[in-house]
């Protein structure tokens, strides 16, 4: 009997509900077992529990930033990858600090292209989703 892979387990964290939920329904279509969330510390608890495989958080959050929630996620779940996503001109200062404490984070700048999003996850997964079109995931909202 063959065995089953499971599918890539993603946390989607922002503090904005339509962009956690929105991308963790896209995520979804594609085959990735996706979880929004809008709460930070939500995240960290269940990731002590459900180890993701990818974490895609905004950098930007009120009580905890997504920089502090990838490096307490990461302390735990070692072989989670981490992409940060941040539409804020100070981010780049929060990640270089992250960095030269060796956490080597993924950003990518909001705005972003979906087909340049999934294509980041792709790369970061190992994962190929078939790539929908833009009415594809429009009918999947």
């Amino acid at each position: 009997m063959l065995k089953q892979r499971r599918q890539p387990l993603v946390f989607v964290v922002d503090d904005e509900n339509v962009i956690a939920s929105s991308l963790a329904t896209i995520l979804r279509h594609l085959g990735f077992d996706a979880t929004p969330f809008t709460e930070p510390f939500d995240a960290l608890k269940a990731a002590q529990f459900r180890h993701p495989d990818l974490l895609i958080t905004d950098v930007v959050m009120p009580q905890l930033s997504g920089i502090e929630l990838a490096v307490q996620v990461e302390a735990f779940c070692p072989d989670c990858k981490v992409l940060l996503f941040s539409g804020q001109a100070a981010t780049a200062d929060l990640l270089q600090a992250a960095r030269a404490d060796g956490h080597d984070f993924e950003l990518v700048l909001k705005p972003v292209h979906p087909k340049d999003l999934l294509s980041k996850i792709q790369q970061l997964t190992g994962k190929v989703p078939p790539l929908p079109s833009i009415k594809e995931l429009l009918a999947g909202l």
